[in-house]
């Protein structure tokens, strides 16, 4: 893939303050419109978060597929982890084998409901490197849990060119060494699985930090994730400076961040404000400077 990320657009969620409201009372409006937006702003594929939809999934997924496709042709993503709700959602679509379905892990109600339907219809899913017990602890316990769940996906009949492999990003409050081994673990992904692609949950690497400073974090950890060619990232497609960086307009940004992590060390002093902006960024994300949220001031 190379310069350019494919951009899942991550704002129609249960948790938004226009979208949540919205899915519950049954509004299509605002959901409506947000695809629009979303689709304008740069979202290749979007994504309908309707979270764990315990009480209502099936209804609520096969409604939401339907009221966004009515306004957009974009692909869509259904993200949920009721797998009754995948299946009626995915049913539902005028074209359900441009379905990303996400999520997908070895959990075994998971695999063995949702994984013979999607290679019914033919839609990729997004490979989840959740294990049964939690978030593996390194790039090597990915690894074999990627192994395991890409053999098993295979054997339903899906190829690796429609898998989709999410390594879990975990916000940089929890430190940056889980951060190093998501990426360690995407250089070694063609190794273990020629051809699947790579995806990401981009935001999660900023979650719980003040909101006006998520952009900065999200912005280098993608550049970051171009070294090891991220296939895909769900993303705030409303962060303008984002997705240009997802779609290849900022090569020297991408390549300073690059440098640097190939061990060279600029001089702090040679650089525009911009760049110090990213190198403050890189430095904590890489875990060679302590995080606190005031980074960019130090």
């Amino acid at each position: 893939m190379g310069e350019i990320v494919v951009c899942i657009a991550e704002s129609i969620n249960i948790m938004g303050k226009k979208t949540g409201p919205a899915m519950k009372e049954r509004n299509p409006q605002p959901i409506q419109q947000m695809a629009k937006e979303e689709t304008e702003l740069g979202g290749d594929y979007l994504d309908l978060n309707i979270g764990p939809a315990k009480k209502d999934g099936p209804e609520l997924a096969s409604w939401i597929v339907k009221v966004v496709e009515e306004v957009v042709d974009t692909p869509l993503s259904l993200d949920t982890t009721n797998p009754d709700a995948m299946i009626a959602g995915i049913k539902a679509s005028r074209k359900p084998s441009t379905f990303l379905m996400n999520s997908i892990s070895i959990q075994p109600e998971r695999l063995e409901k949702l994984g013979p339907f999607a290679a019914e219809v033919g839609c990729d899913v997004v490979a989840l490197l959740w294990g049964l017990e939690g978030l593996p602890r390194d790039a090597n316990e990915r690894a074999a849990l990627a192994v395991d769940l890409i053999m098993k996906l295979n054997e339903y009949g899906i190829p690796n060119e429609k898998i989709w492999v999410d390594p879990i990003l975990t916000p940089i409050t929890l430190g940056a060494e889980q951060i190093q081994e998501a990426l360690t673990f995407l250089s070694m992904l063609q190794d273990i699985a020629p051809g699947a692609k790579s995806t990401i949950g981009l935001s999660n690497v900023s979650n719980g930090v003040a909101h006006h400073l998520r952009p900065y974090l999200n912005r280098v950890m993608l550049m970051m994730l171009m070294k090891y060619d991220i296939y895909s990232a769900i993303v705030d497609v409303y962060d303008k400076e984002l997705v240009e960086v997802a779609k290849g307009k900022h090569p020297d940004w991408v390549a300073l961040v690059h440098r640097m992590m190939d061990g060279e060390e600029p001089d702090p002093k040679g650089l525009t404000p911009k760049e110090l902006e990213i190198y403050k960024t890189y430095k904590v994300l890489s875990g060679q400077s302590i995080f606190s949220e005031s980074w960019l001031e130090l």
